[in-house]
């Protein structure tokens, strides 16, 4: 296929669906969670899940950037923004992301704060070129797709003395959260039986960071395109592996994914970052090595130590469940506040915040779904 349209082909997604329904066993469960909140849009958008039946269930995983930075790290760049000599420079998600006390950086940017909204890295550096007498700091957050373009950055502003920029790092790695998810499958939740793996994170690190999945845990991974019919083409070998007893990280997006990844990016990372002892996640906790920071020679640019930030721990909203549904223990609707405290224009948890969260891709799309179907439901009986 060469045109987008082609993998949104209704008639392709009808085949697909029949042969998914061919392939799954009756009587048997398969539960296969999207590591990526791409995925998760796609899923929901295009009523994928709506097409499978009903024994291959979706779980949404923690794949949405925004979604997984604790509350800890929004307080730090608030304080951050409140010195009066520093600009801040982010992603727009993150700008209406709750913070501790009912703060964000949107209402710190309202009560005074130089906040910017930028759409790469390289806005940032321009800003500080441009702005020599401030200090601009770059809000770098994101799994190993952004992490790259930090570095190149970094790099970047070494090269030209930029001394007035630096970068608050907050780069998460997917491997080991993914180990982490597959090590604590809770008590009483159902374990996973596979994994779609994430498209645009596999384009850099490639495909062999997932094998432990399949040696140490022996459940099959299927790196995922992010069109609807990628999505379900992935479900489909996911459940054929199974059928077959294989446990095996297959490749359905073999147009941009090569097993050795971005060799170049890569570098980039390996020259510009090193491994945290730990990091806490949203839902997960603190996990060792499972985040990047600046290496010591890149400390001028390291905006933690120039400014000699120390997280403090701060608690989610406790009627929130994004800690909950970000481990795959429930779903968005599971959540009480759900569509009537927590919406899109008043969010409670950064899984409603960020267009890739799994409440906020379920409140645009799902929640018609779920009342069409109990409307249908209460028809029927």
């Amino acid at each position: 296929m060469k045109y987008v349209d082609e993998y949104r082909d209704p008639a392709l997604a009808k085949g697909l669906a029949a042969a998914i329904a061919a392939e799954a066993e009756a009587g048997r469960t398969y539960r296969f969670m999207e590591f990526c909140g791409g995925h998760t849009h796609a899923i929901s958008r295009y009523g994928v899940e709506d097409m499978l039946p009903a024994n291959v269930r979706m779980i949404h995983g923690p794949g949405c950037p925004v979604c997984v930075l604790p509350v800890g790290r929004i307080d730090d760049a608030i304080r951050l923004a409140a010195r009066p000599d520093v600009t801040l420079c982010t992603y727009a998600d993150l700008m209406r992301v709750p913070a501790s006390n009912g703060a964000s950086l949107l209402k710190a940017r309202a009560a005074g704060a130089d906040i910017r909204m930028v759409y790469s890295t390289l806005d940032a550096l321009r800003i500080a070129r441009s702005e020599p007498r401030r200090e601009v700091v770059f809000f770098a957050i994101g799994f190993e797709t952004t992490t790259p373009p930090t570095a190149l950055a970094v790099r970047q502003a070494k090269a030209e003395g930029c001394a007035n920029f630096s970068v608050f790092c907050n780069h998460v790695l997917t491997p080991v959260a993914m180990r982490a998810i597959l090590a604590g499958e809770e008590e009483g939740v159902p374990p996973l039986d596979g994994i779609v793996g994430p498209a645009h994170v596999s384009t850099v690190i490639g495909s062999r960071p997932y094998e432990f999945v399949a040696t140490e845990y022996h459940k099959p991974v299927v790196i995922s395109g992010f069109e609807p019919l990628d999505v379900m083409q992935s479900i489909l070998m996911l459940v054929h592996q199974l059928n077959q007893n294989r446990c095996e990280i297959e490749n359905q997006y073999a147009r941009a994914v090569v097993p050795q990844g971005n060799a170049r990016a890569l570098e980039a990372i390996a020259e510009v970052f090193e491994l945290r002892d730990s990091f806490e996640w949203r839902g997960l906790g603190a996990v060792a090595k499972s985040a990047l920071r600046l290496r010591d020679a890149f400390a001028a640019f390291d905006a933690e130590r120039r400014f000699e930030i120390e997280t403090k721990a701060a608690a989610d909203n406790p009627a929130c469940e994004c800690g909950a549904i970000l481990r795959g223990a429930k779903r968005p609707m599971d959540c009480k506040l759900f569509g009537t405290l927590c919406t899109p224009e008043t969010p409670m948890g950064s899984c409603m915040v960020s267009s890739e969260g799994s409440c906020a891709a379920h409140y645009a799309y799902g929640r018609f779904r779920d009342r069409a179907r109990t409307q249908k439901e209460g028809v029927l009986q």
